[in-house]
């Protein structure tokens, strides 16, 4: 890969011009590549975008992670203690990390490694999602130690997830499809897994209407790949958020959308879990990317905001 200063000689090459009209060539470059991997394209430098009622989404307090975590994936918030239950993409590690404190992380083994997306807390029982639709259940019996058990979702063909959050009304774990082969590009599936059987539905639990999201967004062919979800703590609606997409969908708990709101891809540069305080507290973790540290935004609820 060429560093800055190659790009800039190969540009003055190629331009055989002044300086003024390279570093404008450079600058159009440097656009370029940033809407293409999704930093610039949907919103203005410096813009404030609109927040969903109670937050300010401009403003976060920002925790910075280790590099252990660059590819930090679902979380879930852990009120005993002030602290986030964190999963690696592809490191079979449970991770604590203390809100209060920008040091203190421990962990602890749970499994090989994987591609693991997303993390449900339910008493002491964690639930991990990995992306084909294989859920592993698993205790601590000690600190070394995990019991585990795997269940697979049953659905034809070639299907992808990112998504698994709790619905304690249906008294279930909600897998949202990423990527589906029975849905097209107008709907989004998702399964529930019963928590008393521990066995998975056998039709979607409800499925998400694409072209509602378009409408509320005012936007027409919208490919919506969303990366985490959770039921918000004080208004029970559904919060959906997605990297690809850079945006927040909130809907009601059978995933109809409605309301849509772009989010910041300077703030938002790969957001892959969402978790909720139970006084209503937003809490958002971004992978690296690939751009400076992963990252744990915390967003502070008002309900007279």
């Amino acid at each position: 890969m060429y560093r800055l200063t190659e790009i800039k000689l190969i540009l003055k090459e190629i331009t055989g011009d002044s300086f003024m009209q390279t570093k404008k060539l450079f600058w159009l470059f440097g656009c370029i590549v940033m809407c293409w991997l999704g930093l610039s394209c949907n919103s203005t430098p410096g813009e404030k975008l609109s927040s969903p009622p109670g937050y300010n989404l401009n403003q976060p307090r920002i925790l910075k992670l280790p590099s252990s975590l660059d590819e930090i994936s679902g979380i879930v918030y852990y009120p005993k203690d002030n602290s986030v239950l964190a999963i690696n993409d592809e490191r079979g590690w449970l991770y604590k990390i203390f809100l209060s404190s920008r040091n203190e992380i421990q962990k602890w083994k749970y499994a090989g490694g994987a591609d693991f997306e997303d993390l449900v807390l339910v008493d002491s029982t964690f639930y991990v999602l990995q992306s084909n639709g294989t859920l592993i259940s698993f205790k601590f019996l000690n600190p070394d130690s995990a019991k585990a058990t795997n269940y697979q979702l049953q659905v034809p063909g070639s299907n992808e997830f990112e998504i698994l959050y709790l619905d304690k009304e249906r008294n279930a774990l909600i897998m949202l499809c990423k990527d589906c082969q029975a849905d097209d590009k107008n709907s989004l599936s998702s399964y529930a897994f019963n928590l008393e059987t521990h066995s998975f539905s056998k039709k979607p639990a409800f499925v998400v209407d694409v072209r509602k999201i378009e409408t509320l967004m005012n936007e027409k062919g919208l490919h919506f790949k969303p990366s985490a979800a959770a039921i918000h703590s004080v208004t029970g609606e559904l919060y959906i958020i997605s990297a690809i997409n850079k945006l927040i969908v909130i809907a009601d708990k059978n995933g109809v959308p409605q309301k849509a709101y772009r989010i910041n891809p300077k703030l938002f540069k790969q957001p892959e879990g969402i978790t909720f305080s139970p006084k209503g507290d937003l809490v958002i973790s971004n992978e690296s990317a690939d751009i400076g540290a992963a990252n744990i935004l915390y967003f502070n609820y008002n309900e007279n905001r």
